[in-house]
C-alpha cells in the first residue's frame, strides 16, 4: 500500500537534460538588464497592472536575447496561473485501496498529457491543515476532491476560496456541484436482483467500516440504499455488515456472519480491500465459492480478477472517471461559470465464476464433497 504523508508530493515532469526550464535566471536578473523593478517585470508577464507599451517590449526583447523560458513560477506570472492542480485523497486514512491508486494514477497520467503537474494533499484529521495550505496559499488552479462525503466541510471550503473543483462522488442535494460518480446504489441493487435470480433468499451487503460510513461517505450509504431496496422487492431477508478496508477485518466479519448467520449464502460487496479475508474466513469454514457461497460487488477490475474464484462484479473505470474529473476541472479553470455537470458512470456486471444458484436449505452444514 502507498502511504502519502504530506501534501508536498509533487509529480513534476523534466527538460531532456534533467534539469526544469529556465532554471538559471529569475526576474531580477530580467528586471537588471531591462533597468525596471522586479515588480514592473511581474506586472509586464502577468498583465495584473497597466506597463507602457515600451517598457514592455524592452522586457520582451531582454527574454528573448536570454532565451529565456519560463519555469513553473514565472509561467503562474505570465499566465495568472500555477499549471498546477491539487488532488484531495481520502480524510479516512493514510491508506488508500487499489481503486483509490487507479484513480490517483489515472490523475496523474491525463494531468501529464495536459502539461500539469499533480499536487497530492491529504485531509481529515490531522491532514485538515494540508488541505488549508492547499486552499490558502494559491498553490494550485483548481481541487480534484476524492470521496466526498454526503456533508463535506471541504465543498464549503473550496466556494468560500472561490477554487475550481470537481468532485469525485457528491453531498446531497447540490446542484451546483460539477462532480463525477459512480451508481453505487443502482449497481447494488442490480447485484442483489442477480443473487435473487440466482435463488438466494438470505444475503449480506459487506460495507466498509463502521467510522466511515458514519462521517457520510456517499458510497457506503448509496451501496446500503441500493441493497435495502432490492432485498424489499424481492422479498429477501437481508442484513449489513460494517467492516474495515483490510483482509484481517474481512475474515473476522465473514467469520462471525457464518457463525450468527449460517443461513446467509451470498452478499455483495463494495470492499474490496476485505476480499482477502472474506476468501479465507470461507475457506476455513469449508464454504466453497460458488457452491455454498455467492459473491458479487462493485470493485477495481484487478481485485476482481484476482479473487479465485474471479469476482462477479461491477468493475470501478477509474481510467475514464479521472479523464472526465480532469476534462471537466479545465473547463472550470478556464471559465469557472461553466455550468455544474453530473457524470454518473454505471458500468455493467461482468458475470466471472463467483455466483452460482443457491445451495439446497440446510446445505451449508453438510461436509463438503472431496472434489470441493
Amino acid at each position: 500500500m502507498m502511504r502519502l504523508w504530506s501534501n508536498r508530493f509533487v509529480y513534476r515532469r523534466m527538460t531532456t537534460t534533467g534539469r526544469r526550464a529556465g532554471s538559471g535566471m529569475n526576474i531580477g536578473e530580467i528586471a537588471r538588464r531591462a533597468g525596471v523593478s522586479r515588480s514592473t517585470v511581474s506586472y509586464a508577464l502577468s498583465g495584473k497592472r497597466q506597463v507602457s507599451a515600451g517598457t514592455r517590449k524592452r522586457i520582451m526583447e531582454v527574454i528573448d536575447e536570454l532565451g529565456y523560458r519560463p519555469n513553473a513560477s514565472a509561467r503562474a506570472l505570465a499566465e495568472g496561473r500555477t499549471r498546477t492542480i491539487g488532488l484531495v485523497i481520502p480524510p479516512a486514512s493514510n491508506r488508500l485501496t487499489h481503486m483509490q491508486l487507479d484513480f490517483v494514477a489515472s490523475v496523474v497520467e491525463v494531468a501529464a498529457q495536459a502539461d500539469l503537474d499533480v499536487l497530492l494533499s491529504p485531509s481529515g484529521g490531522d491532514h485538515d491543515r494540508s488541505f488549508e495550505r492547499l486552499v490558502s496559499e494559491s498553490r494550485v488552479d483548481g481541487v480534484i476532491l476524492m470521496e466526498i462525503r454526503i456533508e463535506d466541510a471541504r465543498v464549503s471550503r473550496l466556494r468560500k476560496a472561490r477554487m475550481p473543483f470537481v468532485g469525485i462522488g457528491h453531498p446531497s442535494q447540490d446542484e451546483q456541484l460539477c462532480w463525477v460518480d459512480v451508481d453505487y446504489a443502482g449497481l447494488i441493487d442490480h447485484c442483489v436482483h442477480h443473487l435473487a435470480d440466482l435463488g438466494h433468499r438470505h444475503v449480506a451487503l459487506l460495507n466498509r467500516s463502521p467510522e466511515l460510513v458514519a462521517s457520510g461517505y456517499g458510497p457506503g450509504h448509496r451501496a446500503r440504499a441500493g441493497f435495502m431496496q432490492a432485498v424489499e422487492e424481492r422479498g429477501l431477508t437481508g442484513l449489513e455488515l460494517l467492516c474495515g478496508d483490510d483482509a484481517r477485518s474481512g475474515q473476522e466479519c465473514i467469520a462471525e456472519l457464518l457463525r450468527s448467520h449460517p443461513e446467509v449464502t451470498a452478499l455483495a460487496t463494495v470492499n474490496e480491500a476485505a476480499l482477502p479475508g472474506v476468501q479465507r474466513a470461507l475457506a476455513e469454514a469449508d464454504r466453497h465459492i460458488p457452491r455454498d457461497f455467492s459473491i458479487s460487488g462493485v470493485v477495481a477490475d484487478q481485485w476482481a480478477e484476482d479473487f479465485r474464484p474471479a469476482l462477479t462484479a461491477a468493475d470501478v473505470p477509474a481510467a475514464t472517471m479521472a479523464a472526465q474529473a480532469m476534462s471537466l476541472l479545465i473547463d472550470r479553470i478556464k471559465d469557472p461559470a461553466t455550468p455544474a455537470q453530473h457524470l454518473l458512470m454505471s458500468p455493467p456486471i461482468t458475470l466471472r465464476s463467483s455466483t452460482a444458484a443457491a445451495p439446497p436449505p440446510g446445505s451449508a452444514d453438510a461436509t463438503p464433497s472431496a472434489d470441493g
